[in-house]
């Protein structure tokens, strides 16, 4: 990329925070990939799993979770999913949806592809009936998981889920479906691709049920960008701006479940002073929430390496022999 100057402050500092955790994740994924290879029997140099990868197994983490609520118990199978799956929950209490708009990789994609939109003028904004109801989706397949597990699944269950051979070696299936997509797979990807030139940022906004779920919880987030009624000329560049497709411009604060702390409202808005971010009462600058973020995750990264609430118990042989039983080899 050339240059950055088309973005504004807020947009570059979201970006540069979106790609350097998005090239981590692949590094992580490439560390992954030969570790399972060591697991399958492909290499005898054994790589060290590397524990961030549990972040993509939100359903694991969820059992997890219950289970630790109920009974104090930390799940020793993905230790660092839970940990992350709580640190996402948290920042989105303190720091509103800044998991979605500077940490998740598939965040990163769908601005990029935003980007694209915008630049090839292609994109188009739902209205406030279409909006709602494209809505919807994500938190039926919520609600779904969470009767499932929150409600149907006892303590037993879950343990016995978490104990499975499935669960052990679920984050190296989790490589194998990216890996070698299915055509339906394949299909459906460049379906939300294609989509999302149209209509901006389709998978983060209608369908994503991790998403809908932190979104619930940031409600609760003291930050919220205010507005100031009396001084605003309803142009409309706020709305326009937001990646959420927010209609800023009708709202004094804005603590809608889609807000992303993104700040891009702010800087669109012509009126100084109109816009602006606030924890409680106090007026904060708008990088402090994509820099908390990153602060948030590394202060649970440190905790969690210094309480053993990071790596899994299970020995890596172990863990060959199980591979070996779940997929044949």
């Amino acid at each position: 990329m050339p240059t950055l100057s088309f973005l504004r402050p807020s947009g570059r500092l979201r970006l540069a925070i979106q790609a350097a955790l998005t090239i981590f994740c692949l590094y992580a994924g490439y560390l992954f990939h030969r570790h399972v290879l060591w697991l399958g029997g492909g290499t005898e140099i054994f790589t060290p799993k590397p524990p961030s990868v549990e972040a993509f197994l939100p359903i694991s983490a969820l059992m997890a979770a219950k289970r630790f609520f109920l009974t104090g118990q930390w799940d020793s199978v993905h230790p660092a999913g839970l940990t992350l799956f709580l640190a996402f929950l948290l920042m989105a209490v303190a720091l509103r949806k800044g998991f979605c708009g500077y940490i998740c990789p598939v965040g990163f994609i769908s601005s990029m592809v935003e980007r694209l939109g915008r630049k090839l003028k292609t994109g188009r904004e739902t209205g406030p009936l279409a909006t709602r109801l494209f809505t919807i989706p994500k938190y039926v397949i919520l609600c779904g998981f969470l009767w499932f597990i929150v409600i149907g699944m006892d303590v037993r269950s879950i343990e016995s889920f978490l104990s499975a051979r499935y669960n052990l070696v679920a984050d190296a299936s989790m490589l194998h479906f990216f890996l070698s997509p299915s055509l339906t797979t394949i299909l459906v990807v460049a379906a939300l691709l294609v989509l999302s030139l149209f209509i901006r940022n389709a998978w983060c906004r209608f369908l994503c049920p991790y998403g809908a779920l932190l979104g619930l919880f940031a409600i609760f987030s003291p930050i919220a960008v205010n507005r100031e009624k009396d001084t605003c000329i309803a142009c409309g560049k706020c709305r326009k701006a937001c990646p959420a497709g927010i209609r800023v411009d009708e709202k004094q604060r804005v603590n809608s479940p889609e807000c992303i702390g993104c700040a891009a409202c702010l800087e669109a808005c012509p009126v100084e002073g109109c816009l602006t971010m606030r924890a409680g009462n106090k007026a904060i600058p708008f990088k402090a929430v994509g820099i908390s973020c990153v602060a948030l995750l590394l202060a649970v990264y440190a905790w969690a390496l210094a309480t053993g609430h990071w790596t899994s118990e299970i020995p890596a042989d172990m863990l060959r022999r199980v591979y070996m039983m779940q997929f044949g080899q």
